[in-house]
């Protein structure tokens, strides 16, 4: 389960999708694909959560991972890839690492 907090040591990708809103859902299921037959088992996964945007344009992936280099390394891996290489063909992507500096929690009185 995703846990954001400042104390880990994980590294949090954000990939941001931008989608036609008519492949929205099949962008979905090709990033649930990729993350179901594979990406899950790796070494270092820790989470992610799949994201949808209301108005159809845009999916985004926030996954934590052990280092960069167990990341990397299940980028490397070829199960995953006829998901991803399908998913390029219908979405641009902007990826992004990073790391948690600020949490907030509502202030109860």
């Amino acid at each position: 389960m995703t846990h954001i907090t400042m104390n880990n040591r994980f590294v949090t990708l954000i990939n941001v999708f931008t989608v036609d809103p008519g492949n929205q859902e099949r962008l979905v299921k090709l990033l649930t694909s990729a993350t179901e037959v594979s990406v899950r088992y790796a070494p270092g996964f820790i989470s992610s959560s799949l994201h949808r945007s209301t108005d159809g344009t845009k999916v985004t992936m926030y996954a934590q991972w052990s280092s960069a280099e167990e990341y990397q390394a299940m980028r490397n891996d070829p199960k995953p890839l006829p998901y991803l290489q399908e998913a390029m063909t219908i979405a641009t992507f902007e990826p992004g690492m990073y790391e948690v500096v600020k949490t907030f929690e509502p202030f109860n009185k």
